[in-house]
């Protein structure tokens, strides 16, 4: 389960807490550093040296458009499947997933229930 995002220490950077089991932990801190490596982004995990980096640093341009477009790809929809769901006209989807439309909380809440999560992660 994740935690709240503490207050950033520093006007650059942010700390980021997630809860795995103990049993985990190495495991995770290595594939977490393995994927930042690959990504390219500085960064560094409890018991490092390096510096911390928040995950807007870590995905530059992830929006709510993005995270419509991963949430209907994860439930297997299409844009015209989702579209009939919430009863909006499939071109606002695909204007919704490039940033083109705005995603108000009425409409948040109508792609949550449909794709299975938060509205808040629309917002």
């Amino acid at each position: 389960m994740q935690e709240h995002m503490r207050d950033s220490i520093t006007v650059e950077f942010a700390d980021v807490c997630i809860r795995v089991p103990a049993t985990e932990v190495d495991r995770v801190k290595s594939a977490l550093s393995k994927f930042l490596e690959l990504a390219g982004v500085q960064h560094s995990i409890p018991g490092d040296d390096e510096d911390l980096v928040t995950w807007e640093e870590a995905f530059p341009g992830l929006g709510p458009g993005d995270i419509l477009q991963g949430a209907r790809d994860r439930e297997g929809l299409t844009q015209t499947e989702l579209a009939k769901r919430i009863g909006v006209k499939p071109h606002h989807i695909s204007e919704m997933e490039k940033g083109k439309r705005s995603i108000g909380k009425d409409m948040a809440r109508r792609l949550a229930k449909a794709l299975n999560t938060g509205y808040k992660v629309f917002l």
